[in-house]
């Protein structure tokens, strides 16, 4: 069967008019449209989709999410000749691919694609791609125009390692970002820090990003966004039904949804305010005075945890009550250590460790914000012997 010549793009967003600008670059018809408006300067631009549609051997999508795969294959469905590749490269679940495989049939390629506008506009791009042999034979001129093909299974597959993919990014965004509050939290200049982060397994990242971790005016644009990468980590939650620290973290940065995937690791550490009742509670264990729980929890807060191989559930009087007003005689042994806090909103948690001569507690903390300040809301505790 012959190679495709005519191409219609739909979705010229970032990634999606570096894929059709490269492809026109490359001697490809292209045609391009986007539900936004937003033109290409090196692509031709129509405002009708179907009318692009109808004359494409190939039409390539390059949308947000599986909703919007949806809607445009629903408007342009009726323009879809019967020998047109649809080859979708959004990231998109798994289920959500599954499901335009099979409503698509054999003219579907799903293609979700590693990389970003460089790696498109330079046609190193990798591809995973799941198809029938036939359709990814006449699909594959237009896909090592823009990358190199590593062939999946079925198109869920396909979609749920681009998400794994992506996890890996995120995680890396969110590792850079502990490493730059610790060091803010050490006095160390940004520039240095940097400099050190650079020749290590953060290094890609970190040279490629330098201008906004540095807080500059970029010279381009985001090419990945956080409010897209947060997307894919929901899908990814989602998709897994397990839990996923980056879905939070990247939700939670409050730079907008629009700024640059790096942005998310400038974010300073949380502020005093929500630290200062675990300040108070680990002062409570290293004098022995109880006063300092009093001004850390609640007065309504419990303490629950396994003693003696029983649940107890200890109202803040009865845990007071435990503390003779004195340090324990192996203080100086003693070290306690926060571990995390994660604030949202209006409440937050954290957790700690406690290590106590021969046991080693992990204590778990809900706090809620009370007027200006915090308090410990509870406290669930488990002893390592």
């Amino acid at each position: 069967m012959t190679a495709p010549h005519t191409l219609a793009v739909l979705g010229l967003g970032r990634m999606g008019a570096a894929l059709a600008t490269r492809l026109a670059a490359q001697g490809w018809d292209v045609v391009g449209w986007t539900r936004s408006g937003r033109t290409s300067g090196t692509v031709q631009v129509t405002g009708d989709p179907s009318a692009a549609v109808a004359k494409a051997d190939l039409v390539l999508l390059s949308l947000f999410d599986g909703p919007a795969c949806q809607q445009v294959l629903d408007d342009v469905r009726d323009s879809l000749r019967t020998d047109t590749i649809v080859l979708n490269t959004s990231t998109i679940a798994p289920a959500e691919a599954s499901e335009l495989a099979r409503r698509l049939g054999p003219s579907y390629v799903h293609a979700p694609v590693l990389g970003s506008v460089p790696a498109a506009a330079a046609g190193t791009l990798q591809i995973l791609a799941a198809a029938d042999q036939d359709t990814l034979d006449r699909a594959r001129p237009v896909l090592e125009t823009l990358g190199t093909v590593r062939r999946v299974d079925d198109a869920s597959t396909a979609a749920a390692l681009k998400l794994i993919a992506n996890n890996s990014l995120a995680g890396a965004v969110l590792a850079l970002r502990d490493s730059l509050r610790q060091a803010d939290a050490l006095g160390l200049p940004r520039t240095q820090v940097l400099d050190v982060l650079e020749l290590g397994q953060l290094g890609g990242l970190v040279g490629r990003k330098r201008p906004f971790l540095l807080g500059e005016p970029p010279a381009a644009t985001a090419e990945f966004t956080i409010g897209a990468l947060a997307k894919d980590m929901a899908l990814l939650a989602a998709a897994s039904n397990t839990p996923l620290r980056s879905a939070a973290g990247l939700a939670d940065t409050p730079a907008g949804p629009e700024a640059d995937i790096a942005v998310a690791a400038t974010v300073p550490a949380v502020g005093d305010a929500v630290v200062e009742p675990l300040r108070a509670y680990i002062s409570g264990h290293a004098t022995g005075d109880p006063a300092h729980f009093r001004d850390a929890f609640l007065p309504t807060a419990h303490i629950e945890g396994i003693r003696d191989g029983a649940f107890v559930s200890w109202r803040l009087d009865e845990y007071c009550a435990l503390f003779q007003g004195r340090p324990a005689l192996d203080e100086p042994t003693r070290s306690r250590r926060i571990d995390s806090i994660d604030v949202h909103g209006t409440v937050a948690t954290a957790t700690m460790t406690l290590s106590h001569g021969p046991d080693t507690f992990t204590d778990v903390f809900l706090l809620v914000r009370v007027g200006d300040g915090w308090r410990i809301a509870n406290k669930a505790y488990h002893r390592h012997s």
